[in-house]
C-alpha cells in the first residue's frame, strides 16, 4: 500500500497522524481494512512507514514536522514478537529525540494524544494468566504507554484486534470501521483520558553524543 508523500501536513489544530507499520502488508488482512477506512478522512495524514522508508533511512525533520503538527499520533501495527514491528521501534528511536520528545527542553509532544491501534495473531484468552502468553496485551504495550508519559503525552485506551489469524471477515470490517468512527468522532471520546507526565532527573538524561553508546 503506498504511502501518500505529497500529501501536505494536516492544518494545526486539526491533525491526526497516523503512522502505520507493516513488514508485509501483502499478506495483512486487518490492518489493511484499516488503512482503507482511514485514508481520505478529513485532517488525518496517514504514514506507511514501509513505503516512505524501505531504506530504513528516516527523515527524522519530516517525521517531527509531522508530529509537531498533529494533535492526535496514532500508532497502528501488528503485534511482532510481543512488541512494534522494527520499523516502527527504528522511527521510534530515531524521532522521539532528547531535547524534542522528552528531557528539560523536550516538549514538542506535551499535551497531544497517543493512541495504538493493535492486531494480535492469537486471540484474546491466549492474553491472559492462564493462556499460553501469560500476560494481558496491556503488558505488551507498556513500553509505548511509558513513551506516552516520557513524552508528556496523553495515553488514550488502545484498540486491539485479537485472533487476526482467523476473524472473520465481517469481524475485520467492523474493527476497521470502529477505528475510522473514532478518528471522526475525536477527541469526544478521548476527554477522560488524564496526562501523566514523567520528569528524568538530571543525572539520568545522557548526553546526545552518549546516546549511541548504550
Amino acid at each position: 500500500m503506498p504511502d501518500l508523500p505529497s500529501t501536505p501536513p494536516p492544518a494545526p489544530g486539526a491533525a491526526i497522524y497516523v503512522v502505520a507499520a507493516h513488514p508485509h502488508w501483502s499478506t495483512s488482512r486487518v490492518n489493511g481494512s484499516v488503512l482503507d477506512a482511514v485514508r481520505g478522512q478529513a485532517g488525518v495524514l496517514v504514514n506507511d512507514l514501509y513505503a516512505s522508508y524501505p531504506d530504513y533511512d528516516i527523515d527524522v525533520e519530516r517525521e517531527q514536522a509531522r508530529l509537531a503538527a498533529a494533535r492526535l499520533v496514532v500508532l497502528q501495527f501488528p503485534v511482532h514478537w510481543y512488541a512494534v514491528p522494527p520499523l516502527l521501534k527504528l522511527w521510534l528511536d530515531d524521532v522521539l529525540t532528547l531535547g524534542w520528545a522528552y528531557g528539560r527542553a523536550g516538549v514538542a509532544l506535551q499535551g497531544k494524544d497517543l493512541w495504538v491501534v493493535a492486531s494480535t495473531g492469537g486471540p484474546q484468552e491466549a492474553y491472559a494468566p492462564g493462556g499460553y502468553n501469560r500476560h494481558p496485551i496491556d503488558d505488551y504495550l507498556l513500553p509505548l504507554h511509558q513513551v506516552a508519559r516520557l513524552c508528556g503525552m496523553r495515553w488514550l485506551p488502545p484498540l486491539v484486534l485479537h485472533g487476526a489469524n482467523g476473524v472473520t471477515q465481517d469481524r475485520i470490517a467492523q474493527h476497521a470501521a470502529q477505528v475510522g468512527e473514532h478518528l471522526r468522532t475525536w477527541p469526544a471520546w478521548a476527554m477522560a483520558a488524564a496526562v501523566d507526565r514523567a520528569e528524568i532527573p538530571a543525572s539520568d538524561r545522557p548526553a546526545a553524543q552518549a546516546q549511541s553508546a548504550q
